[in-house]
């Protein structure tokens, strides 16, 4: 290293930015725009110093001022009901929504996006996004309980595939597993068109009881700005502004240093450390350090908090002491956290903070002013209204095009393929796919993760939702789940985003919990082509609807735009978690029958609705026409019913329809405990009018199969009936003969062997990325 690089750097002071108004800066390089650039000067009546230059650089960017989608994001505010409001205790504008579930509980849950970094440097950009959302989790008063992750990668055959994979599920697993905290759910797919831009979405929750909520405003003069937690270093510097505001181009992966690099250990400590300075009422306010890091922390909790903030950044702590002014204010190292403490209470804090070994420097404090002021060894560096940074950011109307290739793809409606009534073929295409790379078992993936640690699991792979118990006494407990189909949001944004919701919702209804409260990542391409902008206009509008409709209100969430490889964007992949309530984890409904002699039921109806389905993209390789309907009132009728159903304690196994549609299902379903199944086709064919095929592979919404005990067999019956909603017996849970293995065996089609079935759906990972780590029996009695 230079010696000059190791002196004291110097400053950009606020008395030379007054003198040199004509100084050339590097905003572009920053990621500003010129017109962003001369609104700064305005602002300030003067040029910016370069630690302003550096704070209004990653605050104004795409990722954290949301510039281009915030005139959409007021639309969830703008569609709810008294209903949605019910449970909501915090909303949209803190670090993670909060929702009442009952006995004095409340449930803190958020999903963001970490896609570029992952690309880039797939293990710490996997790993430091789970550090991140977890962060928002612990900022919000709770403990963190569970994750979940969302991923999106480029075709399974194409060389660079791999790298992103291994990495990724690497940086999942090493970062949840060295947390201690469960992994219950998620997804994954694979598709060309996240080639070079891959997602990677991660989620966390958190639970708390409701007087342990803790918000992000700094208030109060005169109380100390504390920040604690790891050394701030080089890395993930411009991550918010020039890495994740950005496209890749063509060239590959670059920009490696605006990647952050994440330490579990440092963030288990953490999260111990926060909650003993909860339980002890030390911190008046907290904010996590992600995006945008010190710049994020100050500006957001003094214009949160209506209040002023002098820092004094000399007494940050640093791993690499060459660092300047700029790149402290910019740098996005992990496993920080940022909390305002009465000066009555700074001891009691630090013996805490002490006692946990995290390493802890005192700023500054909170003022009256309305000001926030930086300053670098006694020189001001950074004068500015904190509002100007954190909150009135810019604001675009982004033009907004149909596109014009989607009449075309709409008009190529998969009605038009051939659809066989042979036995042969339809077992093959049955095999094709469940061995598909969207549907084979993705044990390969999820044995990496550990999701019993804690004891807490009640639910998680491969069920339909993840379940965690939140009180031991009373088995009190919530649901989680999340889906997105990209292919349909192609064909229809609008109708996609409610097809997300909608699959998301009846997942957490078939586990017997009631459908409660939402949380999205939006992922879209560039919002300066005008095409993105109108398909990310309707996702919203069409999640907003359907989130009316369902009376669910969405809590928070992330929007990730710049995802696309030069000219071509991903498609667009609005996730969706919907988190549900269940009074009794003990009621738990698994999606996989465990015992033979059960009656097999079909509710609700198929319809030939086959474009942009799994069966179309596998088998004919075909993208077009309109994705399925869906009827909200008749999902959430759905969910009722399987809940009232699960009160009574009438079905043994409930499995959403969607994907691969009922042929999936019932391969799922028979894999799930090795229990196989004997299934017929013609009441379906007969009462809804459709061919063999269809009746295997459509995606028609509001289907679900459960499996009931045959003594509860009038009972359930009565209850669908009284409820009107439609069903069929269309098969029994069967026994294997003596001599002989279980099978799936569709009558008049075809007989599938459980080990032919497995071997099937489990080889499919493996044969790209390696052996499966299989689990581990515990022993009796171990």
């Amino acid at each position: 290293m230079e010696p000059s690089r190791v002196s004291t750097p110097v400053a950009d002071t606020v008395e030379n930015a007054v003198a040199t108004p004509e100084k050339e800066q590097p905003y572009a390089a920053l990621g500003l725009k010129p017109d962003e650039y001369d609104r700064i000067r305005e602002i300030l009546g003067r040029r910016p110093t370069s630690g302003e230059l550096a704070m209004y650089s990653v605050m104004w960017s795409e990722h954290c001022s949301y510039k281009s989608s915030k005139n959409y994001l007021r639309r969830f505010g703008q569609k709810v009901s008294e209903e949605m409001k019910t449970r909501l205790m915090v909303g949209m504008g803190q670090n993670a929504g909060v929702v009442d579930v009952g006995e004095g509980w409340a449930v803190t849950f958020k999903v963001e996006s970490h896609n570029h970094p992952s690309y880039i440097e797939p293990f710490q950009g996997a790993a430091t996004g789970v550090g991140g959302i977890v962060r928002d989790i612990i900022s919000m008063g709770a403990r963190p309980v569970a994750v979940m992750d969302q991923l999106r990668f480029g075709a399974i055959d194409h060389p660079d595939t791999a790298r992103v994979v291994h990495g990724v599920v690497s940086g999942i697993s090493f970062y949840g597993n060295c947390l201690g905290l469960p992994n219950i759910g998620g997804e994954t797919v694979f598709d060309a068109v996240y080639q070079g831009n891959p997602l990677v979405n991660a989620l966390a929750v958190g639970v708390m009881r409701h007087e342990d909520i803790k918000l992000a405003n700094a208030t109060g003069a005169g109380n100390k700005v504390v920040l604690f937690g790891a050394r701030t270093g080089g890395d993930g510097i411009g991550g918010a502004s020039i890495l994740a505001s950005d496209t890749f181009a063509d060239g590959g992966p670059t920009k490696r240093p605006a990647v952050q690099v994440g330490d579990p250990f440092a963030e288990k400590v953490l999260i111990e450390c926060c909650l003993e300075l909860y339980k002890g009422e030390l911190v008046e306010a907290i904010q996590d350090l992600g995006a945008a890091g010190i710049s994020c922390a100050t500006s957001e909790l003094a214009a949160n908090g209506g209040s002023g903030m002098r820092v004094d950044l000399e007494s940050v702590l640093l791993r690499d002491p060459s660092l300047t002014p700029e790149e402290i204010l910019m740098s996005e190292s992990q496993e920080r956290m940022m909390a305002i403490v009465a000066p009555e209470k700074l001891d009691a804090f630090l013996a805490v903070t002490g006692k946990w070994d995290v390493e802890t420097s005192v700023l500054g404090e909170v003022t009256g002013d309305g000001r926030l002021q930086i300053f670098w060894h006694g020189e001001e560096i950074v004068d500015v209204d904190p509002s100007t940074v954190a909150v009135d950011g810019p604001v675009y109307e982004r033009p907004v095009a149909y596109p014009t290739w989607i009449d075309a793809l709409r008009d190529d409606s998969a009605s038009a393929l051939p659809r066989t009534n042979d036995p042969e073929a339809l077992r093959e295409q049955f095999l094709q796919l469940v061995s598909s790379p969207n549907l084979a078992d993705t044990s390969w993936i999820t044995n990496q993760y550990d999701y019993y640690v804690m004891g807490n699991t009640a639910l998680s792979f491969p069920d339909d939702a993840g379940m965690i118990r939140v009180d031991e006494e009373s088995g009190l407990g919530f649901a989680i789940a999340t889906d997105c189909n990209g292919r349909f949001c192609q064909l229809d944004p609008y109708a996609g985003a409610q097809l997300a919701l909608a699959e998301a919702y009846r997942n957490v209804a078939v586990t017997g919990a009631v459908p409660t409260a939402v949380t999205d990542c939006l992922n879209f391409g560039s919002p300066e082509n005008p095409e993105v902008m109108w398909q990310f206009g309707q996702a919203v509008d069409g999640l907003a609807d359907a989130c009316l409709a369902l009376g669910v209100p969405v809590t928070g969430g992330n929007v990730s735009f710049y995802n696309q490889t030069g000219d071509v964007p991903i498609f667009p992949t609005p996730v969706v978690g919907v988190l549900g309530i269940i009074d009794d984890v003990a009621r738990r409904i698994p999606s996989g029958w465990q015992d033979a002699g059960e009656n097999i039921y079909l509710l609700g109806v198929t319809s030939t609705e086959l474009s942009g389905s799994a069966w179309a993209g596998t088998v004919h390789g075909h993208l077009g026409g309109r994705p399925p309907a869906v009827d909200l009132q008749n999902e959430k009728k759905l969910a009722e019913l399987i809940h009232a159903a699960s009160h009574q304690e009438l079905i043994a196994s409930a499995h959403d329809l969607s994907a691969g549609g009922l042929g999936q299902a019932l391969a799922e379903g028979v894999l799930r405990f090795g229990v196989g199944a004997r299934v017929w086709l013609r009441e379906i064919m007969e009462r809804d009018g459709v061919d063999a095929a269809t009746a295997l592979f459509s995606e028609s919404t509001g289907r679900v199969i459960v499996s009931v005990p045959r003594e509860e067999d009038v009972k359930f019956r009565g209850l669908c009936e009284g409820r009107g909603y439609p069903v069929l017996r269309i098969g029994v849970t069967d026994p294997a003969a003596v001599g002989e293995e279980p099978a799936l065996e569709v009558q008049d089609l075809f007989t599938v062997p459980l080990s032919e079935l497995r071997a099937e759906s489990r080889g499919t990972l493996p044969a790209a990325f390696g052996a499966i780590i299989e689990e581990i029996p515990v022993e009796a009695g171990a």
